[in-house]
């Protein structure tokens, strides 16, 4: 299976038309149906790497302040304990534990476009951020490396997703949700954007290298960090490319893209 990355954005993307959701729409007809779907989720941090083992993942409204139309609205998936069960074993780099957690809207909001039948299994895996504080003392290294030993799930059929955004400062947002992008933004999305077309890794692991638009562009980590897991799980000389950019409320970066 090819892996994503998807920049998920305002949890208004869940009920909106727009060439961001067509391009969800479009890339789960263009790729082969998966067995089951993995998302590294960046509203899942926990104190170690957990997966969820749950047979039937609850829908988690993890957002606050919007139409009472988003939280009637459910994603009925099963879960896939096998995989998730195949996924604390795979990972030898630290020691992934079963959760309990359901389907928060880094999964469910963007996989409500892709599967909207919700017919396809689903799991999660958090983001070990330990302790809770802006900056991970994880290095961006170990989240790489866990990312990479995930690729035996790839070989059973399993979609992985890592779901977040690459720029993301809710702190200078724009409520306007088609506001123009911040320069510093544009930026710091262009300088990802040419380490990803030339697989410089390193360079995206090192982010603060890229320059000073860096500190505006993540200024904390869970939101990059799935898009680290993803580069881990792409083998040399495979394949990337954008299945959507662009920016929404001035400040988040909307860029996808899919490996392999």
């Amino acid at each position: 299976m090819p892996v994503l990355f998807v920049g998920h954005g305002s949890p208004m993307n869940i009920v909106l038309k727009n060439s961001y959701t067509e391009s969800l729409v479009k890339t789960a007809t263009k790729i082969p149906k998966p067995k089951a779907i993995l998302v590294i989720s960046a509203h899942w941090l926990t104190n170690g790497t957990f997966v969820t083992c749950v047979k039937k993942p609850r829908t988690i409204h993890d957002f606050y302040g919007f139409p009472d139309e988003l939280y009637n609205i459910s994603y009925p998936s099963p879960g896939s304990q096998e995989n998730a069960q195949l996924a604390t074993k795979t990972v030898k780099s630290t020691h992934v534990k079963c959760g309990n957690w359901g389907l928060d809207h880094a999964a469910w909001a963007i996989l409500r476009h892709m599967y909207p039948a919700a017919d396809v299994p689903v799991f999660e895996m958090s983001l070990d951020y330990s302790p809770f504080n802006d900056w991970n003392p994880k290095s961006l290294e170990f989240h790489y490396k866990l990312g990479s030993e995930l690729a035996p799930l790839r070989e059973k059929g399993v979609l992985i997703i890592g779901s977040g955004n690459i720029v993301h400062n809710l702190g200078l947002i724009d409520f306007d949700i088609d506001a123009k992008p911040f320069e510093w933004a544009v930026n710091f999305d262009e300088k990802a954007k040419q380490c990803l077309v030339s697989g410089n890794h390193k360079g995206l692991i090192n982010y603060l290298e890229l320059g000073k638009e860096a500190h505006y562009a993540v200024p904390t980590q869970d939101h990059y960090l799935p898009m680290i897991y993803a580069i881990g799980l792409q083998t040399k000389g495979e394949a990337l490319k954008f299945i959507h950019e662009g920016f929404q409320n001035g400040s988040v970066s909307m860029r996808a893209f899919q490996i392999g």
